[in-house]
């Protein structure tokens, strides 16, 4: 293999990183705490921890997961929380403790939570109170032997975090109603383990740091298995591709939006930035977008992550072009496709061009980004330090330069492989390569583009959202007799779900079917729009040709007259 792409490194960027530099991530977080004492490490809704607070505090919560909890190392902890100041506190303290962090989207319907739970084997959950109604619909079903609940305002200090407790539940009331019997505060497991010696597990490279799920061709959600080398290799290699850009005269500000529980804000904000010594600024809801500009205001900030989406809100919302970019450094899009008229539109607010990026869960997630500070081209970058990309046929046989195939990615950060799956692990590894599932080609240069998916994903701002789930809960309506989702192009959200169906009962609307949809999915999974149809396109063996419909909604340059849009998913 000819690896073109490394003449096209900026200064100062590696062509190899050394994994084995850190033998876990508990080395990498105390080397940082360490360093950096008493600068700040995060900020949200106008408190701060500094890395000495951040230490402390996550030393406790590992110290009573060890002596309190009943738990064992290599046990699995679920976080089912937004970006609040108690995610990076248990997200350290678990993997201190030598356990395994399961990240839990706080959207997940009972459905959806179940299976995570279940298939993870969690032992332990820290969960935001808001969401802690959903877990009661379910616990019973689960091994969870704890339960920690917090309130957003919890760690914010007095009178702040009681207002914002009070606001949220008795005047938003956004807290339903909740009993779990034996459930304890997370603020009490802090209190607890304050006063406990925290032992040191023996941690090594090929433990398991996290199960990050991701979606499942079968129609549930499957968990990659990322290990403390895989971690350590993309926390080190996003840290050389981006560091030689991040030299200021000042303290460094890191804007995180993206949710700490999506590996991508997980690695490239959450993590890469500790060696750094960065702040990172914890937006709780992104989607409030004006009270999101007025916290851009406060900081002169040097990073911010996202997707598409994001970057195109935040360049529509009052007020944006208002604020002082003159410290930014880095805007680094990843997680779906960026648009070029929003690559455009950022350069020309903000001063700053807009770096893309690309990867999986399964490569924890970097494996390609382009050379910070060169303009828009269309490509989704450079494989970066340690890592080379194949393009391959159906046989895995490598293809010559400029010739359109399966995107293949070998390198540290590469998962072991899929929890508990080893039949859908045998379908994306070959070797230690990975398949996947995306369709493009590596220029004569080395830069890599996207041409199609060759799995049936649909990518609604980021996030993935397989078929055969959305497909399973909408057949389950007594109305439907067959359907089909496939991804149908949005200019807000990339991609949204469409649903093509088949009636079983003539009576059967788009509002009823869209109203049980939101019951079992979470909201980005929610059908955007319903085609009634009197049959669907299939094989000659009967399976319904997905890519036909894909095709059909990629051509059409309006809506047919049967289509049915609907309202926004929650």
């Amino acid at each position: 293999m000819e690896r073109t792409w490394l003449q096209q490194y900026p200064a100062g960027v590696p062509t190899d990183i050394d994994p084995g530099e850190y033998p876990s991530l508990r080395e990498l977080l105390e080397e940082a705490f360490a360093t950096h004492g008493n600068k700040a490490a995060y900020t949200n809704l106008g408190a701060t921890l500094t890395f000495a607070q951040l230490d402390e505090l996550s030393r406790s919560f590992a110290a009573w997961l060890q002596k309190k909890s009943g738990l064992l190392p290599g046990d699995r902890v679920a976080l089912m929380m937004p970006n609040v100041l108690q995610y990076p506190i248990a997200l350290f303290g678990v993997l201190r403790a030598g356990m395994v962090v399961v990240n839990t989207n706080p959207l997940y319907t009972p459905r959806e939570l179940e299976h995570q739970l279940k298939d993870s084997g969690a032992k332990c959950i820290v969960i935001v109170e808001n969401f802690a109604h959903v877990l009661q619909q379910v616990l019973p079903r689960t091994d969870l032997k704890q339960v920690l609940v917090t309130g957003i305002g919890d760690l914010l200090g007095l009178p702040k975090g009681m207002l914002v407790n009070f606001v949220l539940r008795h005047v938003r009331k956004q807290v339903p109603a909740w009993r779990i019997p034996g459930a304890k505060t997370f603020k009490g497991a802090l209190s607890s383990g304050l006063g406990l010696k925290l032992a040191a597990p023996a941690i090594g490279p090929d433990d398991i740091a996290f199960l990050q799920y991701t979606g499942g061709t079968t129609g549930v959600s499957k968990a990659a298995v990322l290990t403390h080398y895989n971690m350590v290799a993309n926390v080190l290699q996003t840290a050389a591709w981006i560091f030689p850009a991040m030299q200021t005269g000042g303290p460094r500000v890191v804007v995180t939006a993206l949710p700490l529980y999506h590996i991508f804000a997980l690695t490239t904000n959450c993590l890469a930035f500790l060696p750094f010594g960065a702040r990172n600024v914890l937006i709780t809801n992104p989607r409030d977008f004006p009270a999101f500009v007025a916290e851009l205001k406060k900081y002169k900030f040097n990073f911010i992550s996202g997707v598409n989406t994001l970057f195109n809100a935040l360049l529509h919302t009052p007020g944006f072009d208002t604020v002082d970019f003159s410290a930014l450094r880095v805007s680094f899009a990843g997680g779906m496709a960026l648009q070029g008229i929003v690559a455009e539109r950022w350069k020309k607010v903000t001063g700053c061009i807009m770096t893309q990026g690309w990867g999986l869960t399964e490569t924890s997630p970097v494996a390609t980004a382009n050379p910070i500070g060169l303009d828009f081209n269309g490509s989704i970058g450079l494989p970066i330090p340690s890592t080379d990309v194949s393009i391959r046929d159906e046989d895995g046989k490598e293809l010559a330069t400029g010739a359109v195939g399966e995107i293949c990615v070998f390198g540290p950060q590469v998962m072991r492989g899929y929890w508990n799956r080893p039949d859908e692990t045998d379908k994306v590894m070959f070797g230690d390569w990975l398949r996947t599932g995306d369709i493009g080609h590596i220029d004569a240069a080395g830069f890599v583009f996207l041409e199609d998916r060759k799995k049936d994903m649909i990518l609604v701002s980021g996030f993935n959202v397989y078929p055969n789930e959305v497909e399973g809960v909408a057949a389950e309506h007594p109305g439907v007799l067959e359907v089909a989702a496939v991804a149908q192009p949005d200019q807000d959200s990339g991609e949204v779900v469409a649903l093509f169906v088949v009636k079983k009962d003539a009576a059967l609307t788009a509002d009823a079917l869209i109203a049980h949809c939101r019951k079992e999915l979470t909201g980005y999974k929610v059908p955007k729009r319903i085609y009634f149809r009197g049959e669907l396109p299939k094989t000659n063996v009967g399976k319904i040709l997905r890519r036909a419909l894909r095709d059909e909604l990629r051509a059409a340059t309006k809506p047919a007259p049967d289509t049915v849009p609907l309202g926004g998913a929650r």
